[in-house]
């Protein structure tokens, strides 16, 4: 069991991937707290990973750093300390030209993908401080690395981007109190908007073909990532920002 005994908080825990890394610490013997901002969604979450009594679900939108605050110390209330963070919580808009986009539009990216990243992480850190330990894993985007030709996402991808710094330097300044901090950049995934696209087979064939490995990602490749990052097995290894993409970064640069 490589998370025996581990307290995880994982936001954005009612999304497609937030709810495969659920159920993979969940199977690791790990206690799982749910962070979302619906609670519904989370008890749906928790009858089909099966674990309900390793989990439990707060709700918490992490934009507001009062109710991000409220949830850390009711989850360190009720378990003592929290082991593992997931910044999972996530959002992305519709591709348009980026003199398009409404200013909601990107205060919405702003908000969701760095300032509640900002807000979990900062309110963990005191309790990790405390203990000189846990493990934080930030999940960002292979858009993050390149732009992509006719598909418009100049702020989701720059929020990513700015997602791999932040990483980094959090690695650099809590590594003396044994606090690590890494990054998944999943590529295409078979989770969220994309779910759509891949339901037409001519489309789906059209992004298996630009992946070296011929398949679509699914949320469990990206848990698996994650677990190795939350586990002890990645002791030694902080400030690393890792792709699961099927190779489509080694390919295409």
């Amino acid at each position: 069991m490589r998370l025996d005994g581990k307290v995880c908080a994982v936001t954005g825990a009612s999304s497609d991937i937030g709810e495969g890394i659920v159920k993979r610490f969940a199977e690791e013997g790990a206690r799982v707290a749910l962070i979302s901002r619906n609670l519904k969604s989370m008890g749906d979450v928790r009858s089909r990973v099966g674990y309900t009594d390793k989990t439990a679900s707060v709700v918490c939108d992490v934009t507001n750093e009062s109710q991000v605050l409220q949830a850390v110390d009711r989850i360190v209330s009720e378990y003592g300390r929290i082991d593992v963070l997931v910044n999972n919580a996530g959002a992305i808009t519709d591709p348009v030209h980026f003199h398009a986009m409404p200013q909601s539009d990107i205060d919405d990216l702003i908000n969701v993908n760095l300032q509640g990243m900002f807000h979990m992480t900062r309110a963990v850190l005191r309790s990790m401080s405390d203990v000189k330990s846990g493990s934080i894993v930030n999940i960002g985007s292979t858009a993050s690395e390149r732009a992509i030709p006719k598909v418009h996402l100049a702020v989701y991808s720059s929020t990513k981007a700015a997602t791999s710094m932040f990483t980094k330097s959090i690695a650099v300044e809590y590594a003396r109190r044994n606090i690590r901090c890494n990054c998944v950049n999943p590529g295409i995934i078979n989770s969220g908007m994309i779910k759509p696209y891949l339901d037409d087979p001519a489309a789906r064939s059209v992004l298996e073909e630009r992946l070296p490995m011929g398949r679509i990602g699914q949320p469990q490749d990206v848990a698996n990532a994650v677990l190795f990052f939350a586990s002890d097995e990645s002791a030694w290894v902080t400030g690393t920002v890792l792709n699961v993409d099927g190779g489509r970064s080694a390919a295409e640069g």
